[in-house]
């Protein structure tokens, strides 16, 4: 009888261990990720953010608490960002684009909530969403960001990086193809976010 335990005895053991290694490297695969997700509904299509708080966690609740104040509802994108004339990022989160003057975009408004530099060794890569900032001030990110269509080491330790596109590349890739006024990086073709929300990343089908 005793074989027979100790075969048994070694089976769990063995099985114990496969599940607590899957459960380790599941674990390890979404350790730097959020259970919540921003949905930004646009006019070309659905774009599905997943966040990264534990890189840019002060970046990530500035972009949930005006997602879930209504703040990027109505929207722009409002440019598209192009180097040697090759197009790299969509950006868009500026008030002013709701209703204020084509000139205004890109400006933000007074007042807005600063959100100071997380700065990390992520890469910009195809996919990642990064805060956009005025130029002489690294502090100075606000609801402003950008969706990078392609690499850019460029940008790399100098805006922050808080999350990654997990579904609607596709719509970000069209966006970015769109026709732009001549001799400008804004769509002549409004790319409106109709709507901006947060939602649980197994909710979101």
């Amino acid at each position: 009888m005793e074989p027979k335990i100790m075969k048994i005895t070694s089976a769990l053991v063995v099985f114990t261990l496969v599940v607590i290694l899957l459960s380790s490297s599941s674990c390890g695969r979404r350790s730097d990720v959020d259970d919540e997700v921003a949905v930004l509904e646009t006019s070309y299509g659905r774009i599905v953010i997943e966040f990264l708080p534990k890189v840019a966690p002060k970046t990530v609740e500035n972009f949930k608490e005006l997602a879930r104040d209504g703040s990027y509802d109505g929207t722009r994108f409002h440019r598209i960002v192009s180097d040697k004339n090759r197009r790299v990022a969509i950006q868009g989160g500026d008030p002013n684009t709701i209703n204020g003057a084509p000139s205004t975009w890109g400006q933000g408004q007074r007042g807005q909530k600063t959100v100071p530099a997380e700065f990390s060794k992520l890469k910009h890569e195809r996919g990642i969403v990064s805060a956009a900032r005025r130029p002489d001030d690294p502090n100075s990110a606000t609801s402003q960001f950008f969706i990078l269509v392609g690499s850019q080491p460029t940008f790399d330790g100098q805006y922050t990086v808080f999350g990654r596109v997990i579904d609607g590349m596709n719509v970000v890739d069209s966006i970015a193809l769109a026709p732009t006024f001549p001799k400008s990086e804004m769509p002549a073709d409004p790319v409106v976010v109709n709507r901006a929300y947060i939602a649980k990343r197994d909710e979101v089908k």
